[in-house]
């Protein structure tokens, strides 16, 4: 059976971008018979906010978007985290890091990835770090734990895993616990997620995520990333964007079936001008 997920983060409103993600992963199951799951990445309680989860849920209503089973909140699944965070030091695949964002942007060092600067390795091999501290994926270590490994997109299609292209990513932050990496696969995994359907600027995510699911012993779903929606200067949309969020749509009188006809055929070029026009 095919299962799927859409995991939006309470800190905004969502946009078309977020509508053609849900859409996709909704229509895919719907059409096969299979399983919509919901899932709240809240793990920042600094930036999530009770009012966007509420505004998340309205949206996904007006869309005519339901989903199976109970809403998951990462808040809930810190243990599941942990146990994870265990393994991989037992592995020996992670190292603590004191370093800030602003450290590694100072770092004449600092190699650059499709995220921004790559975290130079500043404290890996470490004997002792003091303070807070995040855990890092020592990369190295570990493709070399997991050997050559691949992933299949639908639309990029197979990939060989480059453990370097992100470096050695947090997989646990020092305020918040789980980074959004780890979190991913733990709760993909959990959910029975067998299909992930998102927007292309997270192709890159899966080589980090197929290597932590590789040592973690976790199943490997098929990925699914569409192009983003941008807006009528052909930007990608962000949170920000309040012209663009589905609440300002609907405010606006947009018709819910029109919208979602013109996300999923791929012509959703009048709503962002229209919306950008507000």
């Amino acid at each position: 059976m095919i299962v799927t997920r859409f995991a939006p983060s309470p800190t905004g409103l969502l946009h078309l971008g977020h509508a053609l993600s849900a859409l996709t992963g909704w229509q895919l199951v719907r059409r096969a018979g299979g399983s919509f799951r919901l899932r709240i990445e809240d793990l920042d309680s600094g930036r999530c906010r009770p009012e966007f989860e509420a505004a998340i849920l309205a949206d996904l209503a007006w869309l005519g978007i339901d989903w199976d089973g109970p809403v998951w909140r990462q808040s809930q699944r810190r243990d599941a985290y942990d146990t994870a965070l265990d393994r991989l030091r037992a592995l020996g695949v992670v190292y603590p890091c004191v370093c800030t964002r602003a450290d590694i942007a100072a770092a004449a060092t600092a190699p650059h990835g499709p995220e921004g600067p790559r975290y130079p390795g500043t404290c890996r091999g470490r004997a002792a770090v003091s303070g807070d501290f995040a855990w890092r994926l020592d990369a190295a270590r570990a493709a070399a734990l997991a050997e050559s490994l691949r992933f299949h997109d639908a639309v990029a299609g197979t990939i060989a895993v480059d453990p370097a292209l992100l470096g050695d990513v947090v997989v646990a932050r020092r305020d918040i616990g789980a980074a959004y990496h780890l979190a991913v696969v733990v709760d993909d995994a959990a959910q029975g997620v067998t299909d992930v359907v998102r927007g292309d600027d997270l192709l890159a995510a899966c080589h980090v995520q197929r290597l932590l699911q590789a040592l973690l012993g976790l199943p490997e779903p098929r990925y699914h990333h569409h192009p983003l929606v941008t807006d009528a200067e052909g930007r990608r949309l962000a949170k920000r964007d309040r012209a663009a969020t589905l609440a300002a749509l609907r405010d606006t009188g947009v018709d819910p079936a029109r919208l979602r006809a013109a996300l999923l055929a791929g012509d959703s070029a009048a709503f962002a001008r229209q919306s950008g026009a507000d």
